[in-house]
């Protein structure tokens, strides 16, 4: 194993880059911009040529970098090609070959949400644990099972789809994935919102809610319900509640030895995981209810992390 790798989070804004020691010692992250444009055509040629001038600053060659681990918004399948990444205007994309010979280094290719699992197992909340399964709240719902140290990807490079459970069939609008009902509309950082919203619409009763109009966020809900107001404590332990039941549901299948939960909804902190403990043990098969559910620790760094530590597989 050489001493060195670069990991890079592929974003529909930036890019997010790590120079490691493969050991998980972080040496230097920095961000690139993410140009879309022409079908996202130069992207890899932007990694490439980051990864060299990166190398050249830090005196390194070739036979001191192990690889070029990324991770992507997409789903990639065993041989690192992607199969339609949309922010990015990607249709097939053989990556891992496409970017080797740019780089002329050994790449490895995973889906961002199952690579930030990835991470937050090896030097995060996770480290530790042989299987988590982690769940990202942010404007959707990512997820990524880590089995015996690696990442479960499925026959089509789609496991990990936690977002798109399907947990209400009364929903009667569309997620963006076309279906009706998914777990994403109601836990997402948009789906809280959407869930405060409705439950405003639906009740004369005073809250300090109202008083952010359509600019309410996730954030205000969580700091209104911490503050004791009802109409926000109703909405966290209704969203809560189907997150908690869903958490379950996958609890019953995976058995993971943690859930990790990450995200920019995650920074709610306590209050958040207190409110999941409850529906999820109540609806867990009784062998899985003691299963730990812990914020992630890793933030926006966790993708770089777990990008380099798919080199060492």
């Amino acid at each position: 194993m050489k001493k060195y790798g670069f990991g890079a989070d592929v974003g529909g804004t930036t890019i997010k880059m790590g120079l490691f020691e493969m050991d998980g010692t972080l040496v230097e992250k920095w961000e690139i911009p993410t140009d879309t444009t022409e079908k996202g055509a130069h992207i890899l040629q932007d990694i490439a040529a980051t990864v060299h001038g990166k190398m050249v600053e830090n005196d390194l060659t070739k036979d001191m970098v192990e690889g070029i681990g990324i991770g992507v918004p997409g789903a990639v399948d065993k041989d690192g090609v992607v199969n339609r990444a949309v922010n990015l205007g990607w249709d097939i994309v053989p990556l891992a070959e496409e970017l080797g010979k740019l780089s002329g280094m050994k790449v490895k290719v995973g889906n961002d949400a199952n690579v930030a699992a990835l991470g937050e197992n090896w030097m995060g909340s996770g480290k530790g644990y042989n299987s988590i399964v982690m769940v990202t709240l942010g404007t959707g719902i990512g997820g990524g099972i880590i089995i015996d140290g690696n990442i479960l990807t499925g026959a089509n490079g789609a496991a990990g789809e936690i977002g798109h459970i399907v947990v209400n069939e009364q929903e009667i609008e569309a997620c963006n994935c076309g279906h009706y009902g998914c777990i994403e509309q109601y836990a997402s950082a948009t789906g809280i919102v959407r869930m405060a919203k409705r439950a405003l619409a639906g009740t004369s009763e005073g809250s300090k809610l109202r008083t952010f109009g359509e600019a309410v966020s996730a954030k205000d809900v969580f700091d209104c319900a911490r503050a004791g107001d009802k109409v926000a404590c109703d909405v966290v332990d209704q969203v809560c509640g189907m997150l908690g039941a869903t958490l379950a549901k996958i609890g019953c299948v995976v058995n993971p030895d943690a859930f990790i939960i990450g995200g920019g909804v995650s920074r709610a902190g306590q209050i958040l995981i207190d409110a999941l403990q409850e529906p999820f043990k109540a609806q867990v098969f009784h062998a899985c209810k003691d299963t730990p559910i812990v914020l992630a620790t890793l933030g926006n760094d966790a993708g770089i992390y777990g990008a380099v530590r798919m080199l060492l597989s």
